[in-house]
């Protein structure tokens, strides 16, 4: 067993495969759905909620895990036999998940004897699920908690997200905007470009007419941030598994890139609650030279 633990949460959106092979702990977040509560990914899958949101009356409500919902998890671990702990979460700025797990924190180092280091990801979906899963790979390879951190900074500091949104009907139904913008929007195919700043908030990047000129842009806006060079890339969607494969065929034939880890991943029911179904985005790291 890998000396540090690691912790994330369900809007992490880790494919189960990789959750499993890396030891990664997920805490579930909460999806309202026709007056049920459901556990982001465990009682209720990314193709069952996309199926159920078509057809809903109302928009989805979420909700953070409780201070003791992170209490409990990590107990369990330190009765698994963990010492140190990194639980790695959802943009602050985007949701009080981040500062649940900071509570959590100060109640349990009194009367346990763990480490434990809570890091705000300052991103959101596979933008927190890529950090995560470098720090559980070094976990897993006998690194240090201090070196486990600084993995968890670079790729923190260096990712570049674009999410491209389907529809602003999404956006419109949680507030973001108002109906006339909507209603303009979709008859204009206009189609936001999204990414997440430093601070962890989302933003508007550029809004574009039509989905295959919005695609081309996204990939010239990420060479211009990342040129050239090895990379880790992700691609997640919202219920558009083969747009998101064409997406990663696309980057993989961009011969300025050398794609060393390469993941397609689906935006789970919290996440997608907020952008709504087809939503799709690249998630780059530029990789250190060896």
């Amino acid at each position: 067993m890998a000396r540090v633990h690691v912790f994330t949460d369900s809007t992490a959106d880790i494919p189960k495969e990789l959750q499993e092979e890396l030891n990664i702990r997920v805490i579930p977040l909460k999806v309202h759905l026709d007056n049920q509560s459901y556990l982001d990914g465990k009682t209720l899958t990314p193709e069952e909620f996309y199926r159920r949101l078509e057809v809903a009356e109302q928009l989805p409500t979420t909700s953070q895990p409780s201070p003791m919902d992170f209490c409990d998890a990590y107990k369990q671990a330190i009765a698994d036999g963990a010492e140190e702990i990194i639980s790695i979460h959802l943009s602050s700025a985007l949701s009080g998940t981040y500062q649940s797990a900071v509570l959590a924190k100060g109640m349990l180092e009194e009367e346990a004897n763990v480490k434990l280091t809570v890091v705000d990801s300052k991103s959101a979906s596979y933008g927190i699920g890529v950090v995560v899963v470098a720090v559980a790979r070094a976990a897993l390879a006998d690194k240090s908690l201090e070196e486990c951190l600084e993995i968890a900074n670079y790729y923190i500091e260096n990712q570049q997200i674009y999410f491209l949104v389907d529809t602003l009907e999404y956006l419109k139904r949680g507030g973001r905007i108002g109906k006339a913008a909507a209603v303009v929007g979709s008859l204009l195919n206009i189609k936001p470009i999204l990414s997440i700043n430093k601070e962890g908030e989302i933003y508007p990047v550029e809004k574009v007419r039509g989905k295959n000129k919005a695609f081309g842009r996204i990939l010239e806006l990420a060479k211009e941030k990342i040129p050239e060079g090895a990379l880790s890339a992700t691609v997640i969607h919202a219920d558009a598994p083969e747009e998101a494969s064409r997406w990663m065929e696309k980057l993989m034939n961009q011969p300025e890139y050398d794609i060393r880890e390469n993941v397609i991943s689906s935006i789970g029911p919290v996440i997608g609650t907020h952008t709504g179904p087809a939503t799709l985005a690249y998630i780059l790291v530029p990789l250190k030279k060896e």
